[in-house]
């Protein structure tokens, strides 16, 4: 079992996902775009990733290069299961109802959960 990554960790994974690698000064800037953070803060959370086995780090030049030690889609389904599990009572069905009840999903998007529905009834 992976370790689970905090909401400030998440955010670091969530760039360095389709970025594969990144120096913390290039994660740094890009969460600076959206949030009031310090170096040192990304620097230490980084570091703590990778003790943790989050991230790896290549650490053969003065810059450390970091790269996402966990896949993505494992780490949002482990998410998704835990949280089903938590605050769902483990029930697929709430999570989904409360999902779509909050937000507002274009027809695109609702075309592509019946066509994703469909596919899960005809695997049963």
């Amino acid at each position: 079992m992976q370790a689970k990554p905090t909401e400030s960790e998440l955010e670091i994974l969530a760039l360095l996902w389709p970025m594969k690698q990144a120096t913390v000064r290039e994660i740094h800037e890009k969460l600076a775009e959206t949030k009031d953070t310090g170096y040192t803060t990304t620097l230490k959370t980084m570091q703590i990733m990778h003790a943790k086995g989050l991230l790896r780090r290549d650490e053969q030049n003065r810059t450390h290069i970091y790269f996402p030690a966990v896949d993505e889609t494992v780490t949002q389904k482990n998410l998704v299961t835990n949280f089903m599990a938590t605050a769902f009572g483990g029930s697929a069905k709430n999570l989904v109802m409360q999902a779509l009840g909050q937000g507002n999903p274009s027809k695109e998007e609702l075309d592509e959960i019946r066509a994703f529905l469909d596919q899960l009834e005809n695997e049963q």
